[in-house]
């Protein structure tokens, strides 16, 4: 069969389209690592429910732990924080650090079945909003404020799914996650986003849909707690916890400054880890 030749004008327009697409592209991920591959799930639909059937992320987790930071995020004003159990499991003293070379000392409950833990502090700061009971669609944003690299900076992603994170080492388990897309991060801010863990992903209204636990710097990946995982790690607390919204809303041009006022306020705090 016989096609017949395009216009050289036609063709040349292509081309100009293209790159202005990738130029656009472009600004958002300037310091994001490269995007993974491309998913078959259409974006906007709802996520389903998770199943043993999902892809699986296999982490080795050392028997021996060592001094440590990350993020944590208050849910209660009482003193009630929330953080990545790697972050803290095994510390002989955890503390929120609460300024310049300030620490208060937390307790650690760690729930044996996920990767999320509680802290309790004599006193806190205003919580965060938890909705953890929304719907999320694929290619729906997070926001993560925290501490990488143990310095104040952000990240921002976009959901591409669920998979199974099987841990082996210390605190063996197999538990659901969700998967992001890294698309943007802290001007300046290069290489690993250690540090991170700990750290809320919000909603664009602010709200905490889950834990930040992990990341993939190869595959441009970052890891969350799943909702229901930390439902059940506050169910086992016997406590209700309820938080006035941020009035603020979250979009690609203004999380950083939401974060910074979250750090400011230290509803999102550093958290310090001890071994000796």
């Amino acid at each position: 069969m016989h096609f017949p030749r395009l216009p050289d004008w036609l063709i040349y327009a292509c081309v100009v389209v293209a790159l202005l697409i990738a130029a656009i592209g472009r600004q958002e991920r300037a310091d994001a690592p490269e995007p993974p591959p491309p998913t078959p799930e259409v974006e906007g639909e709802i996520l389903g429910p998770s199943s043993p059937f999902d892809p699986s992320v296999v982490v080795d987790v050392p028997d021996e732990t060592g001094p440590a930071t990350g993020t944590a995020f208050s849910i209660a004003e009482s003193g009630v924080w929330l953080t990545a159990r790697h972050v803290v499991e095994g510390c002989r003293t955890t503390a929120i650090v609460v300024g310049e070379g300030q620490g208060v000392t937390a307790r650690v409950t760690i729930d044996p079945k996920g990767e999320a833990a509680i802290l309790t502090t004599d006193g806190g700061a205003p919580p965060l909003p938890l909705a953890l009971a929304a719907g999320l669609h694929r290619g729906e944003r997070a926001y993560h404020p925290g501490f990488p690299q143990g310095e104040p900076g952000e990240a921002t992603s976009k959901l591409i799914g669920r998979e199974n994170l099987v841990v082996r080492g210390r605190g063996a388990r197999s538990e659901p996650v969700l998967v992001w897309a890294e698309t943007g991060r802290t001007e300046g801010l290069d290489g690993s986003l250690g540090g991170l863990s700990g750290a809320p992903a919000l909603d664009n209204q602010g709200r905490v849909i889950g834990v930040t636990i992990a990341e993939s710097p190869r595959r441009g990946r970052i890891y969350t707690t799943a909702p229901e995982t930390v439902e059940a790690t506050l169910a086992s607390t016997r406590r209700r916890f309820v938080a006035p919204p941020l009035n603020a809303s979250l979009n690609p041009e203004n999380y950083f400054r939401v974060a910074d006022s979250l750090r400011r306020d230290l509803r999102v705090a550093q958290v310090v880890c001890l071994t000796t």
